[in-house]
């Protein structure tokens, strides 16, 4: 029998953020090749992009984050 996923919740921290095959598809077109390891990494940053987004949100006392928070 098949688990069931989890519903609602945050993002952790080692949770995926990107499309893979958007990500892989949009470096090709670069013409470069993709490493296993790089959907972890720019997921990684991502996540710390949202951490400093968030910082600023609440420094200047807003619950909203918005775009130029990034």
């Amino acid at each position: 029998m098949a688990k069931k996923a989890k519903k609602g919740g945050k993002a952790g921290k080692g949770e995926v953020l990107v499309i893979a095959s958007k990500m892989k598809d949009a470096i090709r077109k670069q013409g470069c090749n993709v490493s296993s390891d790089v959907v972890d990494a720019l997921s990684a940053k991502i996540h710390s992009m949202i951490g400093e987004a968030c910082g600023r949100c609440k420094d200047n006392g807003r619950k909203t984050v918005r775009g130029y928070d990034f």
